[in-house]
């Protein structure tokens, strides 16, 4: 089941930048451009982890700390070491000052989030066996060097599989993924989706190289 990750920062180009590798590694994201807009998701939302920046138009983000009940990471332009130590004393789990590199925010994230006891591995964001080649982050996918053209939604279930590839994903754990937690019990469109997926990256559908099935429990892209 995939972490459901907050981003919480006004600045359109950063909280997109985050919300995008976020998704490449598997979360689920919401996004909040102020205080209220971020008090109103939690109200129906239960993030495992929130991004934070400090200077939010109708609040300090701080505020949001006492509120919260998850490993939050703090990310602002603000140096001072006195305010960081006190954001890091009211709750705060990690300080990140910008700018900052994409790996070092994943990490921070992996060790906010194992630090209350939840263990998240980096996830695997490029595929190249026999062929196949899939880079989640520039969303490309290519077959014996031709570009394929994948619908959103055969992407997002490669992109989950790509993710763990050679472990076996259950039918349930791809439908909550890539569908939505609703849609647990619609295993034919894991069928119907998986026979579009084969059918432009399997040199023959019916004795599938990449997209093997494990049957009764789900499916798995082979790693070698």
């Amino acid at each position: 089941m995939s972490l459901r990750a907050l981003v919480v920062d006004d600045d359109r180009e950063v909280r997109t930048l985050i919300a995008s590798v976020l998704t490449v590694e598997g979360y689920e994201v919401l996004t909040a451009v102020s205080v209220s807009e971020a008090r109103a998701l939690l109200a129906n939302a239960s993030p495992d982890v929130v991004i934070l920046d400090l200077g939010l138009p109708d609040a300090d983000g701080g505020v949001l700390l006492r509120e919260l009940r998850v490993p939050v990471v703090v990310v602002s332009a603000r140096q001072d070491e006195a305010g960081k130590i006190a954001l890091l004393d009211a709750g705060a789990d990690d300080y990140l000052v910008k700018p900052f590199s994409v790996p070092e925010l994943l990490a921070r994230v992996r060790v906010a989030l194992r630090h209350r006891g939840v263990n998240v591995a980096a996830a695997q964001t490029r595929y190249a066996v026999d062929g196949l080649e899939v880079d989640l982050e520039g969303h490309r996918v290519t077959l014996r060097g031709e570009a394929l053209h994948l619908t959103p939604t055969e992407f997002r279930l490669l992109a989950r599989l790509v993710r763990t590839a050679g472990r076996v994903v259950t039918h349930r754990q791809l439908l909550t993924d890539v569908w939505g937690a609703e849609f647990t019990e619609h295993t034919h469109y894991l069928r119907i989706y998986m026979g579009a997926l084969r059918a432009k990256i399997e040199a023959d559908p019916s004795a599938p190289r990449f997209l093997l099935t494990e049957p009764g429990v789900g499916y798995r892209l082979a790693d070698e």
